[in-house]
């Protein structure tokens, strides 16, 4: 192992036909992966992959968009997002969350960049909010780390977080996965006891370059989001697990710093966050 993709989807439906190559092409590059489910399906399912497989874990949880029924293509996907609109289940995630390869909860959080035209948007952050907290009573039952999904919601994400902490629950805390913010945005999670994920953007994005390279490595991962967020130099193409090493080169050249180091610092971040 040198690698551990911290968050990825390698077993949706972009890998129907070559799901399996994907994998052990990734593990015989020296990646291990995260595959994270986004509602009770993909849940299950990617326990269900992780278990045939050393060196894959997965999460479950219900990703806000999946909250409401829509249709979406965003820049750097391939193909239209359809989601199912699904109301969380305590009880049917507490099942699930048991199985010995589940390593966090989620990913779950507030986008309120993605709401569909034609819905009453304050009912619909509401039942973010509400979707939100129950994710983390769970992974605070459970004692499970959480992965948080979050778009255009920074400030408010980080209050909740920040009530279940003083509250002495969340004691895994979590990660805040394909971190798009700013410098301040980023440290107040981090002062929350969380670690910040960079995916492929930060391999385009200037923005995002200045802000992972003033925060601090041993705070950091990196993941893929695959098959979505395809990294330089490879954009266009379905994104795979093994191109973590494009994130972890870019952020070495950004700090300056050799890849091994980086590579041991977020690999060494991963193991703590997750138990793995």
């Amino acid at each position: 192992m040198r690698f551990i993709d911290s968050h990825c989807h390698v077993h949706f439906r972009a890998y129907d036909e070559d799901m399996d190559n994907v994998i052990k092409q990734t593990l015989e590059a020296g990646v291990f992966m995260i595959t994270v489910g986004t509602q009770k399906d993909t849940s299950r399912y990617g326990l269900e992959v992780a278990q045939r497989y050393d060196g894959v874990w997965a999460t479950v949880g219900l990703h806000p968009n999946h909250l409401t029924k829509q249709e979406f293509l965003d820049e750097d996907e391939l193909d239209p997002v359809k989601t199912r609109e699904e109301t969380f289940d305590m009880d049917v995630y507490r099942e699930l969350a048991r199985h010995p390869k589940c390593v966090a909860i989620g990913e779950t959080g507030l986008d309120y960049y993605r709401i569909p035209d034609g819905v009453d948007v304050e009912s619909v952050k509401e039942k973010q909010r509400a979707t939100v907290k129950a994710h983390f009573d769970l992974a605070t039952e459970m004692d499970l780390t959480v992965s948080i999904h979050c778009r255009d919601a920074y400030l408010e994400q980080a209050q909740i977080i920040r009530e279940y902490v003083e509250d002495n629950k969340l004691a895994r805390r979590g990660v805040i996965h394909c971190f798009t913010g700013t410098e301040s945005e980023a440290r107040a999670f981090i002062d929350l006891g969380f670690f910040i994920s960079f995916s492929g953007i930060v391999t385009f994005a200037k923005n995002l370059q200045e802000v992972a390279r003033a925060l601090p490595l041993e705070k950091l991962l990196i993941e893929t989001d695959a098959p979505y967020l395809t990294p330089a130099p490879d954009r266009g193409k379905r994104n795979e697990p093994w191109r973590v090493k494009y994130v972890a080169e870019q952020i070495a050249e950004l700090k300056g710093v050799s890849i091994e180091e980086v590579a041991q610092a977020t690999t060494e971040n991963a193991k703590k966050l997750f138990h793995i």
